[in-house]
Parts: C-alpha cells; sequence; structure tokens
C-alpha cells in the first residue's frame, strides 16, 4: 500500500502496471481493495491506480462537511501529487458519482470515462421517496458494528448467485468501513443530481451494468446511455451492483476492450448495446443487440 501526504493526512492507494493511467474510484462500503481483480489484470497494458477515498479504507476521515466536491479536490490533488495529468476513469456506484463531478470540474483531465452500476445521484436517478429513505437507512446503520452492518449490505452488492470467494472478499472488505465516511458518502449520493451534466460530457464513456443489480437497476444504465452523446453499455448477465467482484472475467474483458480499441480517446458512432452472457464456465460470448 502506498500513500501521499495531504498536509500531514495521509492518503493511501495501490498502483501497478505501467502504461495510459487508469484510475479505479470504489463505492461507498468499499475501498481499493475491491479492485483486486482490476489491479491483476489489467496492469500488463495500464498504469493501475486505485485510491482509498477520504473516509475510506487506510485514507484519512474528513470533516462532517466533506461533500462530493471536496471529494473532486481531494482527488484532483492526489492524482497531482503521484503524477497523472490524463487518466482514463472508471468509478463505481459511489465513485461514479464522483468521476462525473470530476469530469464537470475539469475535463481535460479524463481521457475516456467508464461508469459501473453507479447513479446520477440518489436524487437524480431514483423515484422518490427512495432517495431519502436510503439516506436515513444508512444514517443509522454507519453505527452498526461491522458483524451487524455487513449482513445487511452485503446480499443488496451481488446478484441472485455470488460466488463464495467474491462474498467473502467484499465482506473482509465491508468489515472495515469507515462509519463517518460511509455517512456522508451516503450524503452526497443523496443530495446529488448530475442529470444537467450527462449531455455534455465528450469524451469516449462505456457504462457497465449488471442486469441483476439491485441497489442501481438496468433502467438507470439505460437514463445514462440516453443522455450521454454516444455513450456504449454493456450489460454482465447474473452479476449485481460490484459487477467487477462478481464476475472480473466479463468486466475485465468490456473494460479492456474499450480502453484498447474505443476509449483512447478517439471518437466513434453509437454503437449498440452489448450484452456480455457468462457460460457454465465463466467462457464469454456476445450478443449485438
Amino acid at each position: 500500500m502506498l500513500s501521499v501526504d495531504f498536509d500531514g493526512r495521509s492518503v493511501a492507494y495501490q498502483r501497478r502496471g505501467e502504461g495510459p493511467s487508469l484510475v479505479l474510484l470504489h463505492g461507498f462500503t468499499q475501498d481499493s481493495r475491491v479492485w483486486r481483480p482490476q489491479l491483476e489484470a489489467l496492469s500488463d497494458a495500464f498504469d493501475v491506480i486505485a485510491w482509498d477515498a477520504p473516509g475510506a479504507g487506510c485514507s484519512f476521515d474528513p470533516l462532517e462537511t466533506f461533500g462530493i466536491e471536496d471529494w473532486a479536490r481531494s482527488l484532483e490533488r492526489f492524482l497531482d501529487l503521484i503524477g497523472v495529468e490524463q487518466g482514463h476513469v472508471l468509478g463505481l456506484s459511489w465513485g461514479g458519482l464522483l468521476a462525473q463531478v470530476l469530469y464537470g470540474r475539469d475535463p481535460g483531465r479524463i481521457a475516456s470515462l467508464v461508469l459501473a452500476g453507479t447513479y446520477a445521484g440518489w436524487k437524480g436517478s431514483l423515484p422518490e421517496p427512495v432517495p431519502q429513505e436510503r439516506l436515513d437507512a444508512c444514517l443509522h446503520d454507519s453505527r452498526l458494528p461491522p458483524a451487524e452492518f455487513v449482513p445487511r449490505y452485503l446480499p443488496g452488492m451481488f446478484g441472485p448467485s455470488p460466488g463464495a470467494d467474491a462474498a467473502e472478499e467484499l465482506a473482509a472488505v465491508m468489515s472495515d468501513f469507515h462509519p463517518l465516511g460511509f455517512r456522508l458518502m451516503a450524503k452526497a449520493l443523496a443530495e446529488a443530481d448530475t442529470r444537467d451534466l450527462l449531455p455534455q460530457i465528450r469524451v469516449p464513456t462505456l457504462l457497465i451494468w449488471g442486469d441483476e443489480d439491485a441497489r442501481s437497476p438496468l433502467d438507470v444504465a439505460e437514463q445514462f446511455r440516453t443522455a450521454i452523446p454516444e455513450a456504449r453499455l454493456e450489460v454482465i448477465r447474473g452479476a449485481g451492483h460490484v459487477s467487477n467482484l462478481e464476475a472480473p472475467d466479463a468486466f475485465n474483458a468490456a473494460l479492456r476492450e474499450f480502453l484498447l480499441c474505443g476509449g483512447g480517446g478517439r471518437p466513434f458512432g453509437r454503437p449498440p448495446v452489448v450484452r456480455i452472457y457468462l457460460s457454465e464456465t465463466s467462457s464469454i460470448r456476445k450478443l449485438v443487440g
């Protein structure tokens, strides 16, 4: 684990490989460890960087007033400190919201954008009264001990039949959640609405969704595909919210193809939706719809 200093406060991160920078932004309840399959599989072609956001993992806990713009400023400073002027940016769930806000602040930092199981904020993606109900639950549950917190949130992160290894791995990560960071990230999700920003995105954009995502359903992905000019959507059958950990082979294949063939800053026309199906042997076949 590496770290950089923010005026005496530490921001932790993992970094592997060489090549174009690929910046990975985790969801709430998580930290950089959730990106293990991507750090391992993509470091042959990319400089893969996964941070622990302030309020998560081994990074510092921010003040109670911290909001999504503060995280975006922290991310900009983090990238400056580690020498990344521009990179491909992948955000999962809450990390996808952060990636959108980063783009809104400084589009030139982002060569391409990958959004996985994310939201235009809960307010921007989910019907009332769901955003407030989720926030109320998170504020209450942030005070639970890990032994009660993890069983409450873990099932909703996967599809109906996750592998035991993936479930155990995510449970270990979630057990180390920061109560304050969790509350603040939930508040940021509940209050944000980036719908006006989405049509302004002018970099190659890939959307990756599990078709069994119970937290950010597939119709949210369709909203993103409609709103972002020329966005591509790839759907992983049987996967839930944390599809990068539940179905890493399919996730990594979609990501690698996009970054190497369509996401390097080159324009492309609107392609069809591509659904990635996993066979029982985890081989991949594509049906173009």
